[in-house]
């Protein structure tokens, strides 16, 4: 195991300085700069003596190849620079700031969309082909069918508007996070609901479930210590990437809402072509997927101590 890891890190570090020249070569490759002479969206023309000045400050005068090494030798020291778009912040107090809040709203989703999608699932693979499953399904299905903004705005429309029950933008407290919640859980729970279904119903029909109800074990014993924990497995594969996902913000439910999380912050930095700050997000949404894979690969060992990782 200690090796399995040992490589996987290492392996992280390859992935992240090969994403790291991707990503800059394509910003690079874009028309246009964070100090275009227009002034890009404030409209405020720039002269070029003062645009000169200002990119050999942030470093953008020099070959591409030097950029990106002085990026990359700066970064490995946790120095990301100065964001271009807010010269009065790093991109690590900036991320710090926002993903603060998308944080939160990832955790309350992710904790929603794994409760419900469970309770779900596993209804729908105790009562296969009956009533229930068929409306759980469709429920499943609708979840997955409908984009997350598209709930979003109704959910605005019928309890922020018409029926005036809750707020509708902000993030200031529990009541401003009902409809953010629902609207982003919606897709992660019908995937959870989906992958219980399916692999509950599969252990279920195994040797071992019939030899548990032939003993006399009770049906909440059979389900939850001997179907749910082999059935679980399967499901661990999609709740890593569904947790790296939602922690990392949304830009279509923290746009609708108006909530200042990182998700809303990395859409504007790409249209302000903030190169720093664009960077900085990508490698950390990088590390954190590749860690969550890993936790994941490393649960797996939990759940079921047969399988292991050799050399």
């Amino acid at each position: 195991m200690g090796r399995f890891i040992y490589l996987r890190i290492i392996g992280l570090f390859v992935t992240l300085l090969f994403l790291s020249l991707a990503v800059f070569l394509l910003m690079h490759s874009i028309p246009g700069g964070p100090f275009d002479l227009e002034g890009g969206d404030r409209g405020i023309p720039m002269p070029e003596a003062v645009r000169k000045e200002i990119l050999a400050q942030a470093g953008l005068d020099k070959p591409i190849h030097i950029q990106y090494l002085n990026y990359i030798w700066r970064a490995m020291q946790l120095d990301f620079g100065q964001s271009f778009a807010r010269p009065n912040e790093t991109v690590i107090e900036l991320i710090g700031r926002t993903w603060k809040v998308s944080i939160q709203l990832g955790l309350t989703t992710f904790i929603l969309a794994l409760v419900l999608g469970l309770i779900l699932g596993m209804w729908a693979a105790l009562h296969q082909n009956t009533w229930i499953d068929y409306i759980t399904t469709t429920l499943s299905v609708g979840g997955t069918v409908f984009p997350n903004f598209v709930i979003a705005v109704v959910l605005v429309v019928i309890f922020g508007v018409l029926l005036k029950w809750l707020p509708t933008s902000g993030w200031e407290g529990p009541k401003y996070w009902i409809m953010p919640v629902i609207a982003y859980s919606l897709l992660p729970m019908s995937q959870v609901a989906r992958f219980t279904r399916s692999s509950m119903i599969e252990v279920l029909g195994e040797d071992y479930i019939r030899t548990a109800r032939a003993k006399g074990l009770s049906e909440k014993i059979v389900v939850v210590r001997h179907a749910l924990k082999n059935a679980f497995i399967p499901i661990v594969t999609i709740l890593g990437p569904i947790f790296a996902d939602v922690i990392t913000g949304s830009f279509y439910i923290e746009t609708i809402f108006r909530i200042p999380g990182l998700g809303s912050f990395f859409t504007s930095s790409i249209f302000a072509r903030d190169y720093t700050m664009i960077m900085g997000t990508t490698l950390l949404l990088a590390v954190l997927f590749s860690l969550v894979n890993l936790a994941t690969d490393v649960l797996y060992t939990a759940i079921d101590p047969r399988i292991k990782y050799g050399n």
